[in-house]
């Protein structure tokens, strides 16, 4: 399984930027988005599981960030409006069997940085 995010960039608050992962040996559905800033521990951002639909956003982006996938492009993606400078983190893609309670699959990560 590989993960490969994109997007990530330097932007000042207020802007919108959206991330992507492609995923490639993966197909179960089961991902989501984590964000580790400098000096703090990494934290779940969003996840989406196909299967159920189900949607999680953490209260801290809820109303701003918003996260789907493309089934057909194995595709997940992380729409992020309104950013803020506490954004300003490592964001990765990870990925699991939906059965497991943990992430398996990570992404090497891309760097979002609002000013």
């Amino acid at each position: 399984v590989q993960l490969v995010e994109s997007g990530g960039g330097s932007v000042q608050a207020g802007q919108s930027l959206r991330l992507s992962c492609v995923a490639s040996g993966y197909s179960d559905g089961c991902m989501g988005w984590f964000r580790q800033a400098p000096g703090k521990e990494r934290a779940a951002v969003a996840a989406h599981y196909t299967g159920t639909a189900t949607t999680y956003v953490a209260d801290s982006v809820k109303g701003r960030f918003t996260i789907s996938q493309d089934e057909a492009a194995n595709t997940l993606y992380l729409q992020m409006n309104n950013l803020l400078p506490e954004d300003t983190a490592m964001y990765f893609c990870a990925a699991k069997p939906c059965a497991n309670e943990s992430y398996i699959y990570w992404g090497q990560g891309t760097q979002v940085t609002v000013s």
